[in-house]
């Protein structure tokens, strides 16, 4: 009798058991099942081969079954992005134990040949009837640099573009540009000239807070005047900033590990770096600007995906003016219309746009990543109660100077514990309503453009700032950069507990009321500034400022209430400081990052608290 029940038995045991994991290996087929992580001996069955396989599969599964991708470690090279959506809700795409999986959006580039003396260079493949055209290059997992006009530094046009700026908020521009205005630009004498092969060049108009990446219609030698073929995000020589920079010719090869794009040749052109062998280098391009994308709608979202443990790299952008914070290009990995997915322990690198870019979000955590190496910003998030936290950010911007480490707005974000530095404009930026920035470190942001900070929101309402740890922000000239910005329209917002190290401008606020600053230690050896230009109704209270230098507060009047602020100026300059101010020695005892006072301070006596910011940045893995 037990013989005649087992069939049925273990029918009923297999029915009752969850679903096997499906499993993705290099050494895979997309014929194979998927449900071994490795080939049987005798390759009827096994891993599968792809990711976009995986996911097909896992859509068969029955209902309430789990799934769950496992992807081993190795080189994956996806020409198409990997588009998931409420069909795959509560997936799950995972590193194997140990393993780190990496997705390349591109193609390996092969059939490397002499160019000259210097040079390498391989003819590109048509695809799909198609030139391959792209605007990054990986050798070696490194980005190359892309040919450039100078060298180093920047040329100096010629147009002028006279109009005020009335502010964001204040309708931007008096008169609004001409189209002539936005897609001509007159050059220097000997900076230019017929030699410039406009098929391939590509220009980078500088403006104060972002940058316009053009391509050329024309160039007339005469007047010395390049047509762009659509128009620049601002005129050139708007805000007096006349530099640009042209990218993408044989003339801007200068030095190894350069390339640029030959479109009128099929080429692409490379200058090894010494040690490089291009016979032997594994040379990657671009073909998709995101490599996985969640893509819900408004009416359908995707939920409860997650990705964990992954390896993203070398993706594409399209050559278009970017906008503020470099914000209209893809994202590596993109989202929209997402709630409650998990994006962990992953790493993004090498990217033409965004590293992370989520839209329309709601409940999405990005945590313990590390993003670099990116040519627009490292994450762009907008939505609703997101977790960005416990990241590593930096080397973002590296083809858009506008872009921010760390970009978001929406409503009651947490950004908390991260670790941004080298950005050449903004480490972070929010916008919208109730975020909590918190203890994050952040260093060497703002190397390049101006008017923005280490943290820098504009439009906030009810945002605390608390906890952070800034360092090394340099003031590059134009309208300036801060460790701690509050601009248009924000209001209701606190900013306490922070601390700003070798910062010359440690607080600007502009346009902005009713909101507080206390309880924070700002030091210098400088000359020191705090600034409220067109703000009102400002609460001033429990503060250090110490300098060597002089000591400036502008616009003092937006202050209306201050009490307990502790000044000291070694050079005993201390200019607009608000009524009651003690200046004295604070008497700081620095140990690491913990900041408090010696006995005798009068800082106890004014109410101000010591700050402890030595959890400032990512948590230590336990």
């Amino acid at each position: 009798m037990f013989k005649a029940l087992l069939p049925a038995l273990l029918t009923l045991s297999s029915f009752c058991l969850p679903a096997a994991d499906l499993y993705v290996s290099p050494d895979g087929r997309d014929n194979w099942s998927g449900r071994l992580k490795q080939p049987n001996s005798r390759k009827t069955d096994g891993p599968l081969a792809t990711l976009s396989a995986a996911r097909d599969a896992a859509r068969k599964l029955p209902s309430g079954e789990a799934r769950r991708i496992v992807v081993a470690g190795g080189k994956y090279f996806l020409a198409e992005t990997l588009v998931l959506d409420a069909r795959d809700s509560g997936l799950s795409i995972e590193a194997a134990p140990d393993e780190t999986p990496l997705l390349y959006g591109g193609r390996r580039i092969t059939g490397w040949q002499k160019d000259g003396p210097d040079f390498w260079s391989a003819r590109l493949p048509v695809i799909d009837g198609k030139p391959w055209h792209f605007r990054l290059l990986a050798v070696n997992d490194r980005v190359a640099r892309p040919a450039r006009l100078p060298a180093s530094g920047y040329f100096l046009h010629q147009t002028k573009f006279g109009v005020r700026w009335m502010g964001s908020n204040g309708g931007g521009w008096e008169r609004k540009p001409t189209p002539e205005e936005l897609t001509t630009m007159r050059y220097a004498a000997g900076d230019l000239g017929e030699w410039l092969d406009i098929r391939n060049a590509e220009v980078t108009v500088y403006h104060m807070w972002d940058e316009s990446l053009v391509t050329l219609r024309a160039l007339d030698a005469g007047t010395r005047t390049l047509a762009f073929t659509a128009p620049a995000g601002h005129p050139p020589g708007a805000f007096g900033v006349q530099k640009y920079v042209v990218w993408n010719t044989r003339e801007g090869m200068h030095a190894p590990g350069q390339w640029y794009l030959d479109r009128s040749a099929g080429k692409v052109v490379y200058w090894p770096s010494p040690g490089e062998d291009m016979r032997a280098a594994e040379v990657v391009a671009p073909a998709v600007e995101s490599i996985i994308r969640l893509a819900g709608t408004r009416e359908v979202p995707v939920r409860e995906i997650t990705l964990r443990g992954l390896a993203l790299s070398v993706t594409d952008t399209p050559a278009v003016a970017g906008g503020f914070g470099a914000g209209r290009y893809d994202g590596a990995l993109a989202a929209s219309f997402a709630e409650n997915c998990r994006l962990e322990r992953l790493a993004v690198y090498n990217t033409g746009g965004q590293g992370i870019k989520a839209l329309n979000t709601s409940d999405l955590a990005v945590v313990d990543s590390e993003v670099r190496d990116t040519g627009a910003c490292g994450i762009l998030l907008r939505g609703a109660r997101a977790r960005i936290a416990n990241n590593h950010i930096y080397r973002v911007g590296l083809s858009y100077p506008s872009a921010i480490g760390v970009y978001c707005g929406g409503q009651d974000l947490d950004v908390s514990h991260n670790e941004v530095h080298d950005t050449p404009y903004t480490a972070i930026n929010c916008g919208g309503t109730g975020h909590q920035i918190n203890a994050n470190l952040i260093y060497r942001a703002m190397t390049e453009l101006h008017d923005g900070a280490a943290i820098y929101f504009i439009n906030g309402r009810n945002i605390t700032l608390r906890g952070n740890l800034v360092k090394d922000i340099p003031d590059t000239g134009g309208y300036g950069s801060s460790s701690y910005y509050i601009d248009e329209w924000s209001e209701g917002c606190v900013v306490e507990e922070n601390v700003s190290i070798g910062v010359a401008r440690p607080s600007h606020n502009h346009w902005a009321k009713k909101n507080t600053i206390r309880n924070n230690i700002f030091i210098h050896d400088g000359e020191m500034r705090l600034t409220f230009p067109r703000s009102a109704g400002f609460r001033f209270e429990n503060n250090v400022l110490y300098t060597r230098g002089r000591i400036a507060i502008a616009n003092g009047e937006a202050i209306g209430e201050a009490s307990g602020n502790l000044f000291f100026s070694g050079s005993k300059l201390v200019e607009g400081a608000p009524a009651g101010t003690l200046i004295a020695d604070p008497l700081l005892e620095i140990e690491g990052a913990r900041y408090g006072f010696a006995s005798g301070s009068p800082a106890g006596k004014l109410g101000i608290k010591p700050l402890d910011v030595s959890t400032a940045g990512r948590k230590k893995s336990r």
